[in-house]
């Protein structure tokens, strides 16, 4: 699995502790990396990375991206081989509630990492994960491509495209052809899965209620995404990972990561199909819509993810039916409380390795 280029190495993640980066430690675990996180806290309760124990499977630091001369001292003392850095302010709602912690965490906190990896003297692979809504949104019925501009008419959207623009400026400016470390930026969105308690997040708000036998409010029903399981993206950050170890041309370029097209479904769709896991008798008393609508938000938004599938070999594994199931089997096995959770998940991973393989995809040889 991705050219067995993680075995043994050294893997530092930021934002380690939350939903994604939960799911990325574990799956370097069993790919073999020796993993270093740094988060600034546990994010929720329940929260993922507790219920797995990774606290005692790893190098653990709890510590913020924005105290740069921390940051300086672990990445100095662990000396990772690749950096993947996922640290952010990452709930859209909590940006209209503060919007300075929001800019400061996402784009002083990405500063932080390239500063301290432009003087790092150890040869280095980092991915700098953003977000697709780093793009300046005309909400068109085609993908974004990696040339659009990238922008926000919201405060967690324009620090996600502002942090695209330091990146490039940090690349440009500090990071040579010839420089230790090669960088590149990786975007994903709407991402769902187990494990996800984040306030605001439409699974974790319905896996909540839904686990309580109440149904969930619901804001926009209309409201079109790409979905997508949180195993694909990740799969496309430890591709870009492997691809710049192994080639120079990748240095300073971004990619998207996306879902297959079919996957493109509204809010009340997704609801009703995960809902039918939960034996709701009809999916109307699973959910109701609320005129409370506090923020903008995006109705529709997707991803022309061709780069990768060209450059990077990568392409999604999942349809939509095997997302639902992969994300309300994980749920299910952790409200019954029959298995130990940490196996369950690399259960899935193994399970999501296996179908990459039988499909025959290139990246996951």
């Amino acid at each position: 699995m991705f050219n067995d280029i993680y075995r043994g190495k050294k893997v530092l993640v930021t934002g380690h502790t939350g939903f994604k980066g939960t799911w990325l430690t574990t799956w370097l675990l069993d790919l073999g990396a020796k993993v270093c996180g740094i988060s600034k806290d546990i994010p929720t309760k329940p929260s993922m990375f507790e219920e797995l124990g990774l606290e005692d499977r790893i190098e653990h630091h709890i510590e913020d991206v924005r105290n740069l001369a921390e940051i300086e001292r672990i990445f100095t003392d662990f000396k990772p081989d690749f950096v993947f850095h996922l640290a952010a302010q990452p709930i859209v709602s909590l940006s209209y509630q503060d919007p300075l912690d929001t800019i400061s965490s996402n784009v002083m906190g990405t500063a932080n990492v390239l500063d301290v990896l432009r003087r790092f003297a150890h040869p280095c692979h980092a991915v700098i994960v953003t977000s697709d809504k780093c793009y300046e949104n005309v909400e068109w019925v085609w993908g974004y491509k990696e040339t659009d501009p990238v922008g926000g008419r919201d405060i967690y959207s324009g620090s996600k495209g502002a942090a695209e623009v330091i990146f490039h400026a940090y690349q440009q400016s500090f990071f040579s052809a010839t420089h230790k470390v090669r960088i590149a930026t990786g975007r994903a969105g709407n991402v769902i899965g187990g494990g996800d308690w984040a306030a605001d997040r439409i699974v974790a708000d319905c896996m909540r209620a839904w686990s309580e036998n109440t149904s969930v409010e619901i804001r926009c029903p209309e409201a079109t995404r790409p979905w997508q399981h949180v195993l694909e993206p990740l799969s496309g950050y430890l591709a870009l990972g492997q691809g710049l170890a192994e080639r120079e041309a990748l240095h300073g370029e971004q990619f998207n990561f996306g879902p297959k097209a079919e996957q493109n479904h509204t809010v009340k769709d997704l609801l009703a199909d995960l809902s039918y896991y939960w034996n709701f008798q009809s999916a109307s008393d699973a959910f109701v819509v609320t005129d409370n609508i506090p923020f903008h938000e995006a109705g529709l938004l997707k991803l022309n993810c061709d780069k990768a599938l060209s450059s990077l070999k990568w392409a999604p594994t999942l349809n939509y039916k095997q997302c639902i199931k992969f994300v309300s089997e994980w749920y299910f096995s952790y409200y019954e409380g029959k298995q130990e959770m940490f196996e369950f998940t690399l259960e899935q991973i193994r399970a999501y390795e296996e179908e990459a393989l039988n499909q025959n995809l290139v990246w996951c040889n």
